[in-house]
């Protein structure tokens, strides 16, 4: 494909981009989440969901809002978020032949934990192809969509954004990528997604939605270079 044919550094989002929404990986996260903020709090289940809404909308992620407005150790909370079940999620060797054969350095940028995306990509069977992971914690617990967050992973990794392409599930998430020069693909669901909110897996027409696709391995595999 001739629009990537500068590319060298790829550069992947973890939840629900690596793998498809119906393993129910995010599912758990958000419910451990919601949970987290019940026991915190003695809430029910939906005064914590409503919580959780308003720090994320307000501070980037629930784990932000918890930081600033109540001194919540961010290990005790990621460690609790990623306590999930990952039986459900398959290995995809197909991505993995998909990954290996794009040209240049492989990176993983999630608002996850580096142990998060390790465990995930490891069950995958895609892990040995990253040459590492950019976590919340590298990024100071400033999460995406924030510009200090892109500029800190270009930086440390020694990205070239002129070089790079961004693939991600969340389209705001693409907005400061695109901005930098980077190409970039939003990864939509190939059904609906329930627990998701309707705006988080819409296929976007916008500037800095350069490409959509439902389908990783397929979009990738052409974009292989001998």
């Amino acid at each position: 494909m001739a629009a990537f044919a500068h590319v060298d550094h790829w550069v992947f989002d973890l939840d629900n981009t690596l793998y498809s929404h119906e393993s129910r990986v995010w599912p758990q996260v958000n419910q451990r989440i919601t949970l987290f903020l019940q026991e915190l709090f003695g809430l029910d289940g939906l005064s914590s969901h409503a919580l959780r809404n308003y720090y994320y909308h307000r501070y980037g992620t629930t784990l932000n809002g918890l930081m600033v407005e109540h001194d919540v150790d961010p290990d005790d909370f990621l460690d609790f978020a990623h306590d999930v079940d990952l039986s459900l999620l398959e290995p995809d060797p197909a991505l993995g032949v998909a990954i290996a054969a794009l040209p240049g350095r492989k990176l993983i940028l999630t608002n996850g934990s580096v142990g998060h995306a390790r465990n995930v990509a490891g069950k995958l069977g895609i892990l040995e192809h990253f040459e590492d992971v950019f976590d919340i914690v590298a990024a100071g617990f400033t999460p995406k969509p924030e510009r200090s967050t892109y500029e800190l992973f270009l930086a440390k990794h020694s990205v070239d954004p002129g070089r790079a392409a961004m693939f991600e599930d969340i389209e705001k998430n693409l907005i400061v990528p695109s901005a930098l020069g980077m190409k970039t693909v939003l990864i939509i669901p190939r059904t609906p997604d329930p627990f998701r909110e309707a705006w988080e897996q819409a296929a976007i027409e916008a500037g800095h939605v350069h490409h959509v696709t439902s389908d990783l391995t397929g979009f990738l595999t052409p974009l292989a270079r001998n």
